[in-house]
């Protein structure tokens, strides 16, 4: 803990004279303390506040992470190589001897750090049905500022408009460019294909990998045909069961349960459904 000593004290701070500093994650930044000049008896010190209050500069040295990434230049800090994490409000405080006692001044300073965008998270089904609404989703959680999303189809950009787009024949597709979601009302089997997302803000940009989306017709008339044929093998089972009961084979009604899932083992009827 650090102990403070009581001193009749003159000067002043203006709150609403806080200045905001932007810096790109990964570059350097100048923390500048705004005080006419430097003597040999005044007394420095930097820190951030927050929830509790750190020590970025006390008994005239650098703290903490600031220690050897940073250097101090009259009143201001330089730090080298800025991360997300120094983001935040900083104070600097300046106490120097005067005839009327001890003069203090302090300023604060709002650094704010841009972030690119990650590889943003995409989440685009394998399949669906046409005429089914159908919703591919964009995320990034690390850009600042929040980035906008571009979805591409086949490595084509989709407009916001897809009345517009010349390359797409459905016209039913809404993009969020906020949230990053791309919406198909009705989707067709012309929206088969690869989809990828971009995120994108003032610092750089990232984009998914492709995932492929397959739109297949429902099949009716198949549909018919799979249920006539299970109704034809549940009614042969059943009646195999009967007979076989009436000779005295079967004791339990478990062996007609049994039936029907020997009749319908490894029957694969995927291709009937859907073409």
């Amino acid at each position: 803990a650090h102990r403070f000593m009581n001193h009749k004290a003159y000067g002043f701070s203006d709150p609403k004279d806080d200045h905001v500093v932007t810096a790109i994650e990964y570059q350097e930044v100048i923390l500048a303390c705004k005080y006419p000049k430097k003597t040999v008896s005044s007394r420095l010190e930097w820190k951030k506040l927050g929830r509790g209050i750190s020590f970025v500069y006390y008994q005239q040295a650098l703290q903490g992470a600031f220690k050897d990434r940073a250097e101090l230049i009259d009143f201001s800090i330089r730090i080298k190589n800025v991360t997300r994490n120094d983001a935040g409000k900083y104070r600097c405080e300046i106490s120097a001897p005067s005839e009327q006692g001890q003069n203090l001044a302090e300023d604060t300073v709002i650094l704010e750090v841009l972030v690119a965008p990650a590889v943003p998270s995409c989440e685009v089904p394998s399949s669906a049905l046409s005429g089914t609404t159908v919703e591919l989703q964009c995320q990034d959680k690390e850009g600042n500022p929040a980035p906008e999303y571009t979805w591409f189809k086949d490595g084509i950009r989709l407009s916001g408009s897809p009345k517009l787009d010349a390359q797409s024949t459905n016209s039913s597709y809404t993009i969020n460019t906020k949230s990053g979601t791309l919406q198909f009302n009705t989707v067709s089997k012309l929206d088969s294909g690869e989809y990828s997302c971009e995120a994108r803000n003032s610092v750089g940009h990232r984009k998914c990998p492709g995932k492929r989306m397959q739109v297949d017709d429902l099949n009716i008339s198949g549909i018919i045909a799979a249920v006539v044929v299970v109704a034809l093998v549940i009614s042969l089972c059943g009646l195999g069961v009967c007979y076989a009961q009436r000779k005295g084979y079967f004791s339990s009604i478990m062996y007609y349960v049994l039936c029907i899932m020997t009749c319908f083992h490894e029957h694969d009827f995927k291709g009937i459904f859907y073409h």
